[in-house]
């Protein structure tokens, strides 16, 4: 299967048990892929301001009580 059109076809002849099946691996796998580019970011530093800014924030008492 090399392209989008070709599993699309194939997505749409799974039956509803493999559906579930296919959704729930794949929300997995993304969430995987999801943490790996959260993880290697935080580790090249790329979100360093946004996390100075939010402390600076909570310093100056500009967070919200939850």
């Amino acid at each position: 299967m090399n392209t989008i059109h070709e599993i699309k076809s194939a997505v749409s002849k799974l039956s509803r048990e493999e559906l579930v099946a296919l959704r729930d691996w794949f929300q997995e796998f993304d969430a995987e892929a999801w943490d790996r580019r959260f993880e290697a970011d935080v580790k090249a530093g790329r979100l360093d301001s946004l996390a100075e800014e939010a402390l600076r924030d909570l310093c100056e008492g500009r967070c919200a009580d939850l």
